[in-house]
């Protein structure tokens, strides 16, 4: 029996061993139309799943800002994203955000404090009565830098990557113009508790011109991918929707407090959003004493 191949035996191992010639520039390879189909309907699958609705996501989001603070499962959305994030921008982005929580809450514990001793929210630092009478007067710079940390700088670490990491979530959710995106009912039940919060987070923290800045930007997205033929998906429109409304709740807020005058000198300035807690302080303490009392 031959070694090359001859025969019966070696026909076979000769088609075994046979090779497909190299393809020629443009053509396809033998079974190339079934891979090709095979791989169109995975990136179809893989479509129609970031597409859909994520109720879970944006329910318990939405749940545990409410319930164990603000912010807190910010990792959940990272993981969700349609867009893959630069490792970079989420290492830092945590970073900053934890540090800025920190403060945040070390900074409202006391405050909270505080104003179960009589601190009056709607009041500066040095104006409220509990402050004025400290001895000796340098611990009015204490509390004053105190404040400095909780409203302004813990504010900023923490809302500034929130806000961030919200927007690149947002680039993700577009997909062709096929057919008009939906919202299911789910969603719609959850917009309003997310709106909501959004509300909260605007007024309380003081970021209406970050808010304002990243809605403006959200729009200019959504138009410049309208040009190429992309529209919002249902977790895009949900989010887009929310801040919708959050800003609709946003002007109700403020005309429905326009001529309040204390507040007004609380809060001067051509922007002017009150806090929810100067509110409470302001209106709503004494209301809530009284009934105590009785």
């Amino acid at each position: 029996m031959r070694g090359d191949g001859a025969g019966p035996d070696g026909h076979m191992q000769g088609a075994r061993r046979r090779q497909f010639p190299p393809a020629a520039p443009g053509s396809q390879p033998p079974g190339g139309s079934f891979y090709q189909g095979r791989h169109g309907s995975a990136k179809n699958e893989d479509m129609f799943k970031t597409s859909q609705f994520h109720f879970d996501l944006w329910f318990y989001f939405t749940l545990q800002n409410w319930v164990l603070d603000f912010g807190r499962p910010i990792v959940m959305l990272i993981e969700r994203s349609p867009k893959t994030l630069p490792r970079s921008v989420v290492y830092v982005s945590i970073i900053v955000f934890v540090m800025g929580a920190s403060i945040h809450l070390v900074g409202d514990s006391v405050n909270h404090r505080l104003i179960f001793s009589g601190y009056q929210h709607h009041l500066s630092v040095r104006e409220n009565p509990i402050i004025k009478n400290l001895k000796p007067e340098t611990l009015i710079d204490s509390f004053e830098l105190l404040y400095y940390y909780d409203e302004y700088l813990g504010h900023s670490m923490w809302y500034i990557p929130f806000f961030l990491i919200l927007f690149i979530y947002f680039t993700g959710c577009f997909r062709p113009i096929k057919e008009e995106s939906r919202m299911p009912l789910a969603a719609l039940l959850l917009m309003g508790p997310s709106s909501l919060y959004y509300w909260y987070l605007v007024t309380e923290g003081q970021i209406f011109m970050l808010y304002i800045f990243t809605f403006f930007a959200m729009m200019a997205l959504v138009m410049h991918q309208k040009r190429k033929g992309l529209v919002l998906d249902s977790n895009g429109l949900f989010l887009f929707y929310s801040f919708i409304i959050t800003l609709v709740l946003i002007g109700a807020w403020v005309v429905w407090l326009w001529n309040d005058k204390i507040l007004r000198k609380k809060y001067p300035g051509v922007i002017y959003i009150p806090e929810p807690w100067a509110f409470y302080t302001l209106h709503l303490s004494n209301l809530h004493s009284a009934k105590e009392g009785f």
